[in-house]
Parts: structure tokens; C-alpha cells; sequence
């Protein structure tokens, strides 16, 4: 009993528990995927700030093609 033990318990070692371990971390993987709600809105926030961001490049490219019109060509 005692080396049949000892059998058992390094093959729970060796394969039963990396196995075990493994496909805890991908459960746990698997339900973490989605964005919190905090990621969300800070996604949204940086949407806005991106859409505003654009915005004012293109009134500046507005400008500088109207005051400067060959400035593109000088980039």
C-alpha cells in the first residue's frame, strides 16, 4: 500500500494536477474576457476625446489651406 501510495501520488503530480491547473486559469480566462464597466467607459471617453482631437485637425488643415495653400506640399 505504501509504494502504491506513493505511484498514485506522483502520477496526480505529474499529470492530474498541471491538467487541473491549467484549465482553472483558462475558466477563469474565459470569464474575464468582456470589458468591465469601467473599461467601457473609459473607451468612450477616449472615443470622445479621439472624435474631438479630429475634429480640430481638420479646422487647423482648414485654416492653413485657406492662409497657406501650398503648405502641404512643404511637409
Amino acid at each position: 500500500m505504501g509504494f502504491l501510495g506513493f505511484v498514485l501520488a506522483v502520477l496526480f503530480m505529474v499529470v492530474v494536477a498541471p491538467v487541473w491547473i491549467v484549465f482553472h486559469y483558462i475558466t477563469k480566462w474565459r470569464a474575464q474576457r468582456g470589458l468591465t464597466a469601467q473599461d467601457e467607459r473609459l473607451l468612450a471617453e477616449l472615443w470622445e476625446i479621439s472624435n474631438r482631437l479630429e475634429a480640430r485637425v481638420h479646422a487647423l488643415e482648414r485654416v492653413l489651406d485657406a492662409e497657406a495653400p501650398n503648405w502641404r506640399n512643404k511637409v
